[in-house]
Formats: structure tokens, C-alpha cells, sequence
């Protein structure tokens, strides 16, 4: 066992990263597939992801599982709710990249860590240790400087870091019992038939771009469902082999390649205000991390933390 641990590690930081360095390179995608539509994109990336990932549960002979997940319907109406979250949060990354917003995209991944936090509050009544409760006050300010000096309110970043925190929250609820591939393939199979009517909806309206723009852009297009699908089951591969603590310190490079591919390569504007608002909110990034590490810390050494040693009377 000793002896498989750093195999075991070295495999899950190799799939955490994997995940994250796709999802961070994921607008460059976005933007290869236009001029399609972001309606027509995401509806595309669920009919695709289902076909994928039933080609998956067909390899792996998994179809008895997930019948299994299918029959037990309170697990399915916390898989339809997460559903709806990555709908919203899918809908709205793809309008962002499509509408050169990838900035603010990626200032919303960087506040989801927050927003995760202030759930866990709000909704699971966890007790916030004393930096925790800075960093969420450092990023309410960082929103602030955003929303005043740069002279709109950042409604991508919040939608995206809230619907993706939810949707964070619906999975946890739902525990060990769902595994990844099964988990995904009944979400999508609940948001096909939207997606189909989705796409009904545009070849009859505007017409759908897929077969319009040439045979790469529509292979470009036919492979929505494998990029979706594998940084999905790369991050669940990973978590599993690594503690916590890591994933967490690795979730902030998606963001900073986003990040990269606005401010940079697609040379989206920052103004100081906006610099300002980012610098803020990396501080309390800086800040939630210094907590997340020594409280990994002190558990590893069996130190009690004085909010965990406070019995919850509510």
C-alpha cells in the first residue's frame, strides 16, 4: 500500500491536471466552432455528451449501475437539478467566450472557490474560521470595485460562479453514491430532449450552422461531447486519488488560462478598475488558500480547530 501511494498520487495529480488544463483551454474551442450559436453549442454539447458517455457505460458494461441510480428517484431529482445548474452554467460560459467576455469568465472561476465557501454557510450551516470569513469579505469588496469602476454590474462572473458552486453543492448531496460516468449520463439524458427541441427549434428559425461552415468545422462541432465529457471524468479520476487540499490549489489554473486567453491573446480590455477588481479578488484567493493549507495542517496532526471543537446548537 505504501508503495502504491505516490503511483497513486502521481496518477491523480496527472487527471486533476489534465482536467483543468482543458477546461482552461476550452474557449479556444468555443471560438473554433464559430459562428455557431452558443444555444446551438451547448444544446450539441449534452446530445453528444449522452452519446459519449453511452458509449462508455457500453465499453465498461456498466449499464446494470446506472439502471440501478435510475430506479432510486431521489437521486435523480438531485441529478435533475444539477442538470439545470450546468445548463445555466454552460449557457453562460459559451456566450461569454462567444461575446469576448473570457475575462470576466474567468474572474467567475476565480470567485467560485468563494462562493463555495458562502454555501456552505448559507446552505449546509458549516461554521467559517476567521480567515475564511476575510476572504469572503475581500471578494464582496473586489465585486464592488468591479461593479462601480468599471460601470457594470459582473453578472457572467457571479451566474458562472454561483451556478457552478450549486451545482458543486447538488453533487455533494448526492455523495459517493453516483459514479462519474453514470452521474453524467443520466444528466444529460434528462436535458436531451430540451436540447433536441433546441435544435429543432433553430433549424427552423435561423438554421443550424452544423454542415454549413465546411467538413472541419463540422468535426470541430461533432466532437462538443468528447470535450465536454473528458475533463469531466479526468477531474472525478483525480479527485478520487488525491487529498482535497491539492484539488483545491489546482482549481485555480483553468481560471488563470482563461485569464491569459482574454487579457492576452484575445486582448480584451482592462482597465484599472477591472486590474483592481482582479487584484482583490486574488488576495482573498491568497488568503483562503493560506486557511485551506494550515487548517490541512493541523488536521494531519491532530490538532483540534477551535471552530470544529464549538457543537453546533442550531
Amino acid at each position: 500500500m505504501n508503495a502504491a501511494a505516490p503511483s497513486q498520487t502521481a496518477a491523480g495529480f496527472a487527471y486533476t491536471a489534465g482536467a483543468y488544463l482543458l477546461w482552461g483551454v476550452l474557449p479556444a474551442y468555443f471560438i473554433l466552432v464559430e459562428p455557431t450559436g452558443p444555444v446551438e453549442i451547448v444544446a450539441w454539447r449534452i446530445v453528444l455528451s449522452l452519446v459519449f458517455c453511452a458509449i462508455l457505460i457500453a465499453v465498461t458494461r456498466s449499464w446494470a449501475r446506472f439502471f440501478a441510480l435510475w430506479r432510486q428517484g431521489r437521486i435523480v431529482g438531485w441529478l435533475a437539478l444539477a442538470s439545470a445548474l450546468l445548463t445555466v452554467n454552460w449557457t453562460t460560459f459559451v456566450w461569454a467566450v462567444v461575446n469576448d467576455h473570457v475575462v470576466e469568465a474567468a474572474l467567475g472561476y476565480f470567485i467560485n472557490p468563494i462562493v463555495t465557501v458562502l454555501l456552505g454557510v448559507l446552505v449546509l450551516r458549516e461554521r467559517l474560521r476567521v480567515l475564511q470569513w476575510v476572504a469572503v469579505g475581500i471578494s464582496l469588496v473586489a465585486v464592488l470595485v468591479l461593479a462601480i469602476g468599471y460601470g457594470s454590474f459582473p453578472w457572467v462572473a457571479l451566474l458562472l460562479a454561483f451556478s457552478f458552486g450549486f451545482y458543486g453543492l447538488v453533487k455533494n448531496r448526492t455523495g459517493g453514491r453516483v459514479d462519474a460516468i453514470s452521474g453524467l449520463t443520466i444528466e444529460t439524458v434528462i436535458l436531451t430532449p430540451v436540447a433536441a427541441g433546441a435544435l429543432v427549434w433553430i433549424a427552423a428559425t435561423s438554421g443550424l450552422v452544423m454542415g454549413t461552415q465546411g467538413v472541419w468545422h463540422s468535426v470541430a462541432l461533432s466532437l462538443a461531447g468528447v470535450v465536454t465529457a473528458v475533463p469531466l471524468l479526468l477531474f472525478a479520476a483525480g479527485a478520487r486519488r488525491l487529498p482535497l487540499s491539492m484539488v483545491g490549489l489546482m482549481q485555480y489554473l483553468a481560471p488563470i488560462l482563461q485569464f491569459i486567453t482574454g487579457a492576452v491573446i484575445l486582448a480584451e480590455p482592462m482597465p484599472p478598475a477591472r486590474w483592481a477588481g482582479f487584484a482583490i479578488v486574488w488576495v482573498a484567493l491568497v488568503v483562503l488558500t493560506v486557511d485551506m493549507v494550515r487548517h490541512t495542517r493541523k488536521t494531519r496532526r491532530g490538532v483540534p480547530d477551535p471552530v470544529d471543537a464549538v457543537p453546533d446548537l442550531t
